[in-house]
């Protein structure tokens, strides 16, 4: 995968998967790496502030859903863990997002691409 490519991918998958704007605990994260090339699914088991860091920093409890599940503690920004910047670890690209199970941002981004019939807004006459 070339490094122009895990943008495209990030951005294809962002059209097929209904994302929130916030990550919290409890939250299903998808993560994609580019090397090695994989996308997975974690839960959030805890949010902190990295009060060492100047800047805003989060270290991030996960659970990685694989078979045995797997724990681990990643340190991110706020722009990395809301899926606004694709960042590096390990010299290697990595996407992270909180998955909208509910659907509502999906629900919102679909009514805004139909496009009504006529071209105009329908009103609901009595």
């Amino acid at each position: 995968m070339e490094n122009d490519t895990m943008e495209k991918l990030v951005e294809q998958v962002q059209g097929l998967v209904s994302f929130k704007d916030q990550t919290e605990v409890g939250d299903l994260v998808l993560i994609i790496a580019h090397s090695p090339q994989l996308m997975m699914y974690a839960q959030v088991s805890s949010i902190e502030r990295d009060r060492s860091k100047r800047d805003e920093w989060w270290i991030i409890g996960l659970t990685f859903l694989t078979v045995p599940l797997q724990k681990a503690v990643w340190t991110l920004r706020t722009d990395q863990m809301t899926g606004r910047e694709i960042f590096t670890m390990g010299g290697e690209k990595r996407f992270f997002k909180a998955v909208d199970l509910n659907g509502e941002n999906q629900d919102k981004a679909e009514l805004k691409k139909k496009p009504s019939r006529t071209g105009k807004e329908l009103k609901r006459i009595k």
